[in-house]
């Protein structure tokens, strides 16, 4: 979904019922015959769907000076059903297509919006796979969000981390209510779990470096960008596999709406960057984001997003690859996605700080800094 056109569909699979009483059985021979667990207890499947497109009867007003990313517009009284994965408020409806598109509300409008797009632009330039989102508005209240596209088209499945986990580990505490501090969300349950998926299907796939040649290999990239774009959102039901035929791939990375400090206040923002305090200024502010990965169950506290993407790499030859990448990207490309943000969507001290911020956090992925 580059720039300013989307195909979109759902991100997660489509189900005519309520979460709630969508429920699978981990018996299920081909997630317990890849995860490796022969017994295996009954528990939720997570069928997400996430998804998107533009609706063509209305119209959103766009900034004619510059380019920038188009709002699409949806309605909420085209609402087909609402969405209760997750903590934000998201509704389906149907395009002119027929596709089912999910809307994601930012009502408490913190940036969770831009963010994801942003991130998803940032992934594209790292040649990751991601799933595609894009910037809309609810026209009724013009309520801001984001529209995304579908990774899990029936009869594909996308099977979340923690059910993923459980299959391992039937003591694993699946709880769809609990996704953070989760003290066995480690990196190594993680990493045992990711190693025996497939490298993610080939229409995500076809910018990836030669050099990624597995599934692990590919999801330490979601971790290195998780330290770039201090994302503290990476739980066990924001990763997960495709289940497709008899194969689990690992699944696109998404959900990044957390990611970039978006929800501090341009007055903290504008504090920071004039601040003569060093524990206060964007370089050490940068280092307080936190993971939602423990290196061991015994932690009280979880790893930064640095530490996590320090003990993921330590298993794949292919993080310097992703380091080399990441150092390709310049500050203009940065800046160039930046500027094609809507300025009713980030104002000018919010666009100047999360550059600095991801510039700072790209200097110290690069330089190899641990913490």
């Amino acid at each position: 979904m580059r720039g300013l056109v989307f195909y979109g569909q759902s991100f997660f699979q489509a189900s005519s019922r309520p979460f709630s009483h969508n429920r699978l059985s981990l018996k299920h021979p081909l997630i317990s015959d890849i995860i490796g667990c022969s017994t295996l207890s009954s528990c939720r499947k997570i069928a997400r769907r996430d998804g998107a497109t533009s609706s063509s009867d209305a119209q959103c007003p766009q900034e004619a000076k510059r380019l920038v990313f188009k709002i699409h517009c949806v309605r909420k009284s085209k609402n087909d059903s609402l969405e209760p994965l997750g903590t934000k408020r998201k509704f389906w409806f149907t395009d002119d297509r027929g596709k089912h598109i999910l809307f994601k509300a930012d009502d408490r409008r913190t940036g969770d919006d831009w963010a994801e797009k942003v991130s998803c632009e940032l992934c594209d330039l790292l040649g990751l796979p991601h799933i595609q989102y894009e910037l809309a508005v609810e026209s009724e209240d013009n309520v801001p969000g984001v529209i995304c596209e579908n990774c899990a088209e029936p009869p594909t499945e996308l099977v979340l981390g923690n059910v993923l986990l459980l299959a391992r580990d039937p003591k694993y505490p699946f709880d769809q209510a609990r996704k953070y501090k989760v003290r066995q969300h480690t990196v190594g349950a993680v990493r045992n779990i990711v190693k025996k998926l497939e490298v993610p299907p080939a229409r995500w796939s076809n910018r990836l470096p030669s050099e990624t040649g597995n599934a692990l290999d590919v999801f330490v990239g979601y971790i290195m960008l998780d330290a770039w774009i201090a994302n503290q959102d990476r739980h066990h039901e924001n990763w997960g596999a495709l289940l497709t035929g008899k194969s689990l791939y690992l699944a696109p990375t998404f959900d990044h709406a957390a990611a970039m400090a978006r929800n501090l206040t341009d007055e903290d923002r504008r504090a920071r960057l004039a601040s003569r305090d060093r524990g206060y200024q964007i370089e050490a502010f940068v280092r307080r984001a936190a993971s939602a990965f423990y290196s061991t169950p015994s932690m009280k506290k979880p790893m930064t997003t640095f530490e996590a993407w320090h003990a993921f790499s330590s298993w794949s030859h292919a993080a310097e690859v992703w380091v080399d990448r990441l150092s390709t990207i310049t500050s203009e490309d940065i800046t160039g996605i930046f500027e094609q943000v809507p300025a009713e969507r980030m104002s000018d001290v919010c666009r100047q700080f999360t550059i600095r911020l991801l510039l700072e956090n790209q200097r110290r992925i690069c330089a190899g800094e641990k913490q």
